[in-house]
């Protein structure tokens, strides 16, 4: 019982978490309000965690989130329908997406190793620096953010482990696991759609 009082809000904030991934899973917009939620819990867990950057990152999963659920209304342009389809990463991409997300680990870790008392400030800005970038490919719903994601998820799932973060941890076996099964039923998805004539 005391565990449960001195640990409730990393307790909600997984319970978010998985609900969150499930309407990922399953395209649905409203996973991107519940991620505004989710990160409000997760800027005062990290913050007591001391994971900077991660903490960091929920401010920017705020607003991504509010950039998420407009495109994914609006940015589709489908005949029938309003809403964005699920398409591979154009290739012309990569190197622009592999090229920021070595910026953002750079930048990321020198503030945490400066500026900050982070035990962990490469895992951090590692799993920072990787997930700001499959978060905007999210945003465009494309289908190969589900492989950083379980990157992302895995080192972070260590991370957890190491601080002590058991609730947290436990989302994040579901996340690495779920990110396999998203990343095959929007392939089967985007199978349906190339097939339609």
């Amino acid at each position: 019982m005391n565990w449960l009082q001195n640990n409730y809000i990393e307790l909600i904030g997984a319970i978010t978490g998985l609900i969150y991934l499930y309407l990922e899973i399953k395209q649905r917009v409203w996973l991107w309000p519940l991620g505004i939620i989710t990160s409000a819990f997760y800027i005062y867990i990290f913050y007591e965690s001391k994971f900077y950057a991660d903490m960091g990152l929920q401010f920017y999963y705020l607003f991504i989130s509010i950039y998420g659920w407009y495109h994914w209304l609006f940015g589709g342009a489908v005949k029938a329908k309003n809403s964005l389809p699920v398409t591979n990463t154009p290739k012309s991409n990569y190197l622009s997406l592999l090229a920021a997300s070595v910026a953002f680990f750079v930048i990321i870790r020198h503030i945490l190793v400066h500026y900050t008392d982070s035990p962990v400030p490469t895992g951090d800005a590692f799993t920072t620096a990787l997930s700001i970038t499959a978060t905007w490919m999210l945003a465009r719903k494309y289908i190969e953010h589900w492989w950083l994601w379980v990157i992302v998820n895995s080192v972070s799932l260590a991370l957890y482990l190491y601080k002590g973060l058991y609730p947290t941890s436990v989302l994040f076996v579901f996340y690495t696991t779920m990110s396999v099964v998203g990343y095959y039923q929007w392939k089967q998805e985007r199978s349906k759609t190339i097939a339609q004539p």
